[in-house]
């Protein structure tokens, strides 16, 4: 019988982000068991792709289905994309609708929120400090991060910025606490579109309670798991746009922080 050597999480420490995502393990999460942290509920919506009237009319009607959820949600986060050319006549409806859900919004920006390849001025207005930044809510942090290079969609990098401010920012962090990181690019393994320099990302959160990322662009339903730590993307919730893996579904995900653990529920926005 070949003896087996045992895992330990100086061993997890060693490994890439990769390598942890494909053992099923995250070293971080093993603090889980020593954090206390509320109960909620919140909300994760991505790729609204907003032009004009017709989509503030098909968002207005998102945030009626939100508001109506027997749950009653404690915050909203979006995922980027709020537009589809970064112009400001399509990011402020937007804005206003959204501000009828009447909770707590985080926004990050996507690639479509860029009016040229370094012009992001109308969202940096309308949405400021709204790319690198956290936030606590019910003994839970939430870490958001700009996961843009310009326009680009494809073979895209996470730019110095994001990973500057995480460098700073998250040895402040209480790394028991339980921790959702939340952005545009998709950062789970083996999606075509995400950043090459993903796996650097996830590696600043090794030794972190990470419980969740949320991710959008990728038009699409997908689930990475690195033991209770869990890797999503979304069908997209706009009007007009397709989902990349031939869905016709649109919706967000409404999704449950109960005991240091975080689940998601598709809710399909019905046409008109």
């Amino acid at each position: 019988m070949i003896a087996t050597k045992r895992i330990t999480r100086r061993d997890l420490l060693r490994m890439g982000a990769g390598s942890l995502l494909a053992t099923g393990l995250w070293p971080g999460a093993l603090r889980a068991a020593d954090a206390k942290s509320d109960d909620f509920h919140f909300l994760v919506i991505n790729d609204t792709h907003s032009v004009g009237k017709a989509d503030a009319d098909w968002l207005a009607r998102v945030v009626k289905q939100m508001k109506a959820h027997k749950e009653k949600p404690a915050l909203c986060l979006h995922l980027g994309d709020l537009s589809d050319h970064g112009k400001p006549a399509e990011l402020e409806p937007v804005r206003d609708v959204f501000k009828g859900l009447g909770l707590p919004l985080y926004y990050v920006p996507g690639n479509h929120d860029y009016l040229t390849p370094d012009d992001r001025k109308a969202y940096d207005d309308l949405f400021p400090k709204s790319l690198n930044y956290h936030f606590d809510h019910g003994g839970w942090q939430f870490v958001g991060i700009d996961s843009t290079e310009g326009k680009k969609a494809l073979l895209s990098n996470v730019q110095k910025d994001a990973l500057g401010y995480l460098d700073d920012t998250l040895p402040k962090l209480d790394r028991k606490k339980p921790t959702i990181l939340f952005t545009h690019f998709p950062l789970g393994p083996g999606i075509l579109v995400r950043p090459r320099n993903a796996d650097e990302v996830l590696a600043r959160f090794k030794e972190y309670n990470l419980r969740a990322v949320f991710n959008g662009h990728y038009h699409a339903l997908t689930e990475r798991t690195a033991g209770e730590v869990v890797l999503t993307t979304n069908r997209c919730c706009a009007r007009t746009r397709d989902n990349h893996d031939g869905s016709k579904e649109k919706g967000y995900f409404l999704c449950g922080a109960k005991e240091g653990k975080v689940t998601h529920t598709f809710v399909e926005v019905k046409p008109a």
